[in-house]
């Protein structure tokens, strides 16, 4: 079989699916990673004969895709921020939305000379604490999850970028108290940053299969009852772990953006500034410690 025959059959094995862009975005990211080619090379060589080999590796990804798995999960790896990302189970599939909370952060402190001390917490696949470290050479970066197999991937994520993050394994809903890094006794933070968990379990039926069936629950869904519970927490070890004029990043649930701000402002948090992601959605927040 050749690529040309091999994208037909591919293309009609999934119809009805997925959108017609979504599948032709599938053979793409599946020939990038089982063929090596890019979508131009396959339209100038559309002849060029598949190996038997790859050929199953398209009939298996084909059998997963019809499960709803996520292209991520069945080639492994992602790109966040122009960096290259291992995903697996364990770990949520960056979005693009949180790509602008990190050049949020990366605009704040772009022209920094000082060392920046910066914290992600709920770090996953470890995507924002990377990103942040690969573009700000001043940066000093810890990240921390409760997952441990999550760390894991993000450890192998750092080290493929070539960056240096410190992880813990820590459940931020008990800890008394913020990592402050390795050969540290006492460490105080210029950044906390978090995409913690925002969904509600009610916004359950708004949601895809793939995400739904595949994605890590306790890295997207939070009890009805408490929406605020991780930025709750966040925020109040942030209030002793922050320097004076530290920030305070959170990637939020749309919804709750005033009522975050609410509970910020009692809190003692300042200039409360929330900020739309590219689809017009209240998305991000930042506020100052004084």
């Amino acid at each position: 079989m050749n690529i040309s025959e091999l994208k037909s059959s591919f293309i009609n094995s999934l119809e009805g699916l997925y959108p017609s862009e979504e599948i032709q975005s599938f053979f793409n990211i599946l020939s990038g990673k089982f063929l090596d080619r890019t979508r131009i090379e396959i339209a100038l060589n559309p002849k060029v004969e598949v190996l038997e080999e790859d050929l199953e590796r398209f009939k298996d990804a084909i059998l997963r895709l019809k499960k709803h798995e996520p292209v991520q999960y069945i080639i492994g790896e992602t790109e966040f921020y122009g960096l290259d990302f291992k995903v697996n189970k364990y770990t949520l599939i960056p979005r693009p939305e949180t790509e602008e909370l990190v050049e949020w952060i990366i605009s704040e402190f772009r022209f920094s000379t000082e060392v920046i001390n910066i914290l992600d917490i709920g770090t996953g696949s470890g995507c924002i604490a990377i990103s942040l470290a690969k573009n700000l050479p001043n940066a000093e970066v810890n990240a921390l999850d409760v997952s441990s197999e999550a760390l894991k991937i993000a450890l192998q994520n750092a080290e493929f970028n070539e960056v240096r993050v410190d992880f813990y394994e820590t459940d931020i809903l008990k800890a008394k108290t913020l990592p402050t890094g390795v050969g540290q006794t006492s460490r105080k933070y210029d950044v906390i940053v978090s995409n913690p968990p925002y969904v509600r379990e009610l916004e359950k039926n708004q949601m895809q299969p793939n995400v739904l069936e595949y994605e890590p629950e306790t890295a997207l869904f939070v009890k009805d009852e408490d929406p605020l519970l991780f930025y709750k927490a966040i925020s109040h070890l942030a209030k002793v772990s922050l320097k004076p004029n530290g920030q305070l990043f959170f990637e939020i649930n749309e919804q709750f953006g005033e009522e975050l701000k609410a509970f910020l402002k009692e809190e003692g948090f300042q200039q409360i500034e929330v900020k739309q992601d590219i689809y017009g959605k209240d998305r991000m927040l930042k506020c100052l410690l004084q």
